[in-house]
């Protein structure tokens, strides 16, 4: 299994070294970027103005 020597087992480079599915610490940061990025869309749907009709009907 994944461990603290299966990290010298693979030498990545650039972005594959922080994101990738063969270390425990490149699964967790997809895993933290998936959640983060949900987070964000749920926050930018509740927190956007509502529309508002310019002149009320009276």
């Amino acid at each position: 299994m994944a461990g603290p020597e299966a990290d010298s087992q693979f030498q990545f480079t650039g972005i594959k070294k922080y994101f990738n599915s063969y270390t425990l610490t490149g699964r967790m940061n997809c895993v933290l970027t998936t959640c983060g990025g949900i987070a964000q869309l749920v926050l930018y749907f509740k927190l956007r103005p509502k529309k508002t009709p310019a002149v009320k009907a009276s």
